[in-house]
């Protein structure tokens, strides 16, 4: 699949069949996640593969309730490793860095799951000290999105976009 098509196809995918993700699949997906760019390449991603139903429910209730979590065969907590990327760039790494490359592993992970027929919607509404316990992360880890992961079950239409000639500037605002 051609990658400018994967990016206006996806969907946010909030209804998932039962059908299981197939381990080569996800170690794809997972794989796209540890490809991206990271600064100064301190790569601070972190994934955590969960399957257990219990655990499933315990996220959705940590995302605010949000039930559909709990519904996909498999969620990934992406999580940024922030001395990882704050020894070298220091607060703007802890506060900016770790998460723009957190940010570019989810991306890149929503869109290699589109593209091998799988729905995603990248969570962020969360609690995160809940998500934390749930995970049980180690003291420096932080959970940046959630993304449940499945066959989709529904076909949201498109969301409408601003027009380029509204957000593209030339040498300044």
């Amino acid at each position: 699949m051609d990658v400018l098509e994967a990016i206006k196809g996806r969907r946010s995918i909030r209804e998932f069949k039962p059908d299981p993700v197939r381990d080569e699949d996800l170690r794809k997906i997972l794989d796209a996640g540890r490809l991206a760019p990271s600064a100064g390449n301190c790569q601070p991603s972190e994934f955590v593969i969960v399957k257990d139903p219990a655990v499933k429910r315990r996220l959705a209730t940590a995302a605010l309730e949000q039930t559909f979590i709990a519904e996909a065969p498999v969620v990934i907590v992406v999580c940024a490793n922030v001395p990882r990327t704050s020894w070298r760039y220091g607060r703007r790494g802890e506060g900016l860095y770790c998460i723009q490359d957190t940010a570019a592993a989810t991306q890149n992970m929503l869109l290699v799951a589109y593209s091998l027929g799988y729905g995603t919607c990248w969570v962020g509404a969360f609690d995160d000290d809940a998500v934390a316990e749930v995970i049980r992360v180690p003291p420096g880890v932080r959970p940046v999105a959630i993304i449940p992961l499945g066959r989709p079950a529904e076909r949201p239409s498109p969301p409408s976009r601003r027009p380029l000639r509204e957000i593209v500037h030339e040498n300044g605002f």
